[in-house]
């Protein structure tokens, strides 16, 4: 199973997974979840189609309880925030001198900028974007920020995201349409997902042009 695979048909794989390891779906999901969220070496780790996947996947099987999965990853996800702002404290600002194939330095610079624009609440917001929810929590590590202060917006951020999507999944993934077109579904998610980032990006490139 490769990932591009796992990425676009993922509520195959997860139906695959129930059928081959019953409850144990449930530390499979936890694991993701968290190493996604913990490792700042792997974004590139499905969360928001995986959330959406799971609570449709609850609701047609009955296999999972939306509850339990709500549950569980949500401390999946504030565990994996909480491991990855250690690491990026233990490491400190040299971090920001690393540029290798495992961690990207123009992705921690402009998660760095978008720290110092919107404070705290980017832990909140990064949840619902790819590749910022990985490195947001990093940032804050390395940057110091108040561990009291991050955990507040770690533990609010990583519930609305768990909750929201789960529960989008249960109530709307198995409507015939969405259920029958699931592969465009992720498609409109991942593409939704990065808008936020690449409006900004547009913004200031085009204010930058302008003053210049």
């Amino acid at each position: 199973m490769d990932l591009l695979s796992f990425l676009l048909h993922v509520d195959d794989h997860l139906l695959e997974f129930i059928k081959n390891y019953g409850v144990w779906i449930y530390a499979i999901l936890f694991l993701i979840i968290f190493v996604e969220t913990g490792l700042v070496v792997m974004p590139f780790l499905p969360g928001d189609s995986l959330l959406f996947a799971a609570g449709a996947l609850a609701a047609s099987t009955g296999a999972m309880n939306p509850w339990i999965l709500i549950i569980l990853l949500f401390v999946a996800a504030v565990l994996g925030d909480t491991l990855n702002y250690q690491i990026g404290k233990y490491i400190g600002p040299r971090v920001f001198e690393i540029d290798s194939r495992f961690i990207n330095k123009q992705h921690l610079i402009k998660t760095q900028q978008f720290f110092e624009k919107h404070g705290g609440k980017t832990i909140i917001f990064a949840r619902f974007i790819p590749f910022a929810r990985t490195f947001a929590p990093f940032v804050a590590g390395a940057g110091s920020m108040n561990y009291k202060f991050f955990l507040s917006f770690n533990v609010v951020g990583g519930f609305l995201w768990i909750a929201s999507f789960i529960t989008l999944g249960y109530m709307f993934g198995n409507v015939p349409v969405i259920k029958d077109n699931f592969t465009y579904l992720i498609f409109g998610i991942i593409i939704l997902s990065v808008l936020p980032p690449v409006i900004e990006f547009m913004r200031h490139k085009f204010a930058k042009n302008k003053s210049s």
